[in-house]
């Protein structure tokens, strides 16, 4: 039997060639446009969740839970995408902030009236795969095609470019980095492990990471805490108060915030979005941008 504790990568500080470690308080201080200290980024998830989703070789969060169908949780998730994503569009809309969205492609295909709403606004698209049942886990088969497939339809449906990457559960094979480069995609948002965005190495040539927090997600926070959307709010506002004042002292931060629109769109939570905003947009220094804003912003200071 080998040695588990004897392998390549064994040596001091990190198993893996990814990316450098550094500490926060270490860097040299970022600046957002404007003088701003605080990067606002809201990604709206628009997902697709099959109603007898495989579950293979994984199952995503979110997905089917009751045996088949399961109708009640396969028509939240489409409330989600045919009146949720309106209420959240009319809050961000109220306080002049445009989302990122994160698309999952069959979606798009599915449903026109998304790809030209999304067209319409001019809105930034991230890559989302094909569907919330395409986790990407080491030992997948057709990894290499599905996110061509994926980035090829959402390019072709939406005209645009789709620079960055979301994957279903924030999950990545050992390939996925690589697969990404490949396909044109310059940033991906799947490691939690920072408060700004970072250099992420792959044998394509670099990424950039730009970390979307879980610990402030509506769904994780709501529905896997158990939560109150009250009490989502008030994290969300905590969040934005600390993270204000580190900037103050120690330079830009971020303040990502993921929403899935069946999760928050909901009549009975949409209000607390709505003061959560309102105290973090109040900020003095607030910028409320789009992913693709905040990474070149930071790469144009690298």
């Amino acid at each position: 039997m080998s040695d588990p504790l004897h392998y390549p990568m064994r040596r001091h500080g990190m198993d893996h060639d990814r990316y450098a470690w550094s500490m926060l308080a270490d860097r040299t201080p970022v600046t957002w446009p404007g003088g701003a200290g605080l990067a606002v980024w809201v990604n709206v998830n628009l997902q697709f969740f099959p109603l007898n989703p495989t579950g293979k070789p994984v199952k995503v969060a979110g997905n089917m839970t009751m045996p088949y169908p399961d109708l009640r949780h396969y028509s939240l998730r489409d409330y989600g995408n045919r009146v949720g994503l309106f209420r959240v569009l009319r809050a961000l809309d109220a306080r002049n902030m445009v989302p990122t969205v994160a698309f999952n492609a069959r979606l798009a295909q599915r449903t026109p009236a998304l790809v030209k709403l999304v067209r319409d606004r001019g809105l930034e698209v991230l890559g989302h795969s094909w569907s919330m049942d395409t986790p990407h886990v080491t030992g997948m088969d057709g990894e290499a095609e599905l996110i061509a497939r994926s980035l090829d339809t959402l390019r072709r449906l939406t005209g645009h470019p789709v620079r960055g990457w979301l994957g279903p559960g924030k999950l990545q094979s050992a390939d996925t980095p690589e697969l990404l480069a490949d396909n044109g995609i310059q940033y991906m948002c799947d490691w939690v492990n920072d408060d700004l965005p970072y250099r992420f190495d792959t044998a394509r040539g670099p990424l950039w990471s730009l970390p979307l927090s879980t610990e402030l997600e509506d769904r994780f926070v709501l529905m896997d805490n158990l939560h109150s959307a009250q009490s989502w709010a008030e994290q969300l506002m905590d969040a934005a108060d600390l993270l204000h004042t580190e900037a103050r002292a120690h330079g830009g931060r971020l303040l990502a915030i993921n929403l899935h629109p069946w999760v928050i769109g909901q009549p009975h939570r949409i209000g607390y979005l709505e003061q959560a905003l309102d105290h973090i947009m109040a900020l003095p220094g607030a910028w409320a941008a789009t992913a693709g804003e905040i990474v070149d912003a930071f790469a144009s200071q690298q």
